[in-house]
């Protein structure tokens, strides 16, 4: 049942499935779980907590295999510029990866080679591909718009291959954004990637550090409930520069609010406090369940593992179907040239 890639024996893995670095979602549990099963998992330190990131490192030591698991820690990247010091905190955990985003990552990828780990680095365009591999990331992440959280506009279906014509030679790119099954995954390799990110389908996991509510909602929700805006950045008082908006399932505060994003700002404070009592409450009618389009493609909470191996089976059945078709129609081909040439003859 395995599908071999570069990407598995650079990361040291079984299958070509990895963890998104979710902010507070991807804790140790959910780590560990992927990695567990053959994936590569990646504690999502966001922004950074310097407590939170003690806590959850902690726990991945306590819990470690014996040979250890490999896993990664993501940041996003301009929030660890302005605390750096964190860097050297995740890198005393011996991670095999780190995963930036959103941000120059010139400033860490020394560092964080000198410590014998891969930098991954997560893209939106060709040329930011471009730049990240020049400046020396090992592994890139091209993440389409399908995807929750913050992103941009490019669709993965044809972000994903022009990001492997630019840099696919040099480094291993991995597709991001609408992958929830086996059928993810075999367009991923389809169009040239050597492994995708799951998020929004191990958001709906078992070990996810996700409120119950929040998953009860991606599992009810269609790719039709999901909505890219600011509403939910300005609400929590932490708006992104242009061109980034955040994907989200729509809710009651996303409604009111939609196409009145000035009207909003001039009412964040109220509205702030509002939102961060929902988050404590997990009202999800006023907080956020940031997720992507994958919605519309999960229906269940089973574990990390069942997921990985559903998608891994169902991979392999499609792409051995799609190799015995090739086949049968090379050999057509190959026919129908023999009888063309006889009756020429």
């Amino acid at each position: 049942m395995s599908i071999d890639t570069p990407l598995n024996d650079l990361l040291r893995i079984q299958y070509p499935i990895l963890l998104a670095a979710m902010d507070v979602v991807a804790d140790a549990k959910l780590t560990r779980a992927v990695s567990a099963a053959g994936g590569f998992g990646i504690l999502g330190a966001g922004y950074g907590d310097a407590d939170w990131l003690g806590r959850e490192l902690a726990l991945l030591e306590d819990a470690r295999d014996l040979p250890p698991l490999p896993f990664g820690i993501g940041f996003i990247t301009w929030s660890l510029a302005n605390q750096p010091q964190l860097l050297e905190q995740a890198l005393a955990a011996k991670p095999a990866a780190v995963w930036l985003s959103f941000g120059d990552p010139a400033p860490f990828v020394e560092q964080i080679k000198k410590a014998n780990a891969l930098v991954i680095c997560q893209v939106q365009t060709e040329a930011m591909a471009q730049d990240a591999v020049m400046k020396g990331a090992d592994i890139i992440v091209a993440q389409g718009s399908e995807a929750g959280g913050h992103g941009v506009s490019r669709s993965s279906m044809t972000l994903v291959p022009a990001v492997v014509d630019a840099v696919g030679h040099k480094v291993p790119v991995v597709m991001a954004g609408g992958v929830a099954d086996g059928r993810g995954l075999a367009a991923a390799l389809m169009l040239g990637a050597q492994g995708v990110v799951l998020g929004t389908r191990f958001y709906a996991c078992q070990e996810a550090a996700g409120h119950p509510d929040a998953k009860a909602r991606i599992v009810a929700a269609s790719g039709d409930d999901t909505t890219r805006s600011i509403v939910f950045d300005v609400s929590r008082n932490n708006v992104w520069p242009a061109p980034y908006t955040g994907r989200c399932l729509i809710n009651d505060h996303s409604r009111k609010w939609a196409g009145r994003e000035m009207e909003l700002m001039r009412h964040r404070h109220e509205e702030g406090e509002r939102y961060l009592a929902a988050r404590s409450n997990g009202d999800f009618n006023t907080a956020a369940v940031i997720a992507g389009e994958a919605v519309g493609l999960i229906r269940d909470v089973p574990t990390a593992k069942e997921i990985i191996q559903r998608i891994m089976a169902d991979a392999n059945q499609l792409l051995d179907g799609a190799s015995r078709i090739g086949s049968l129609r090379s050999s057509a081909t190959h026919s129908a040239d023999a009888k063309s040439i006889s009756i020429g003859a």
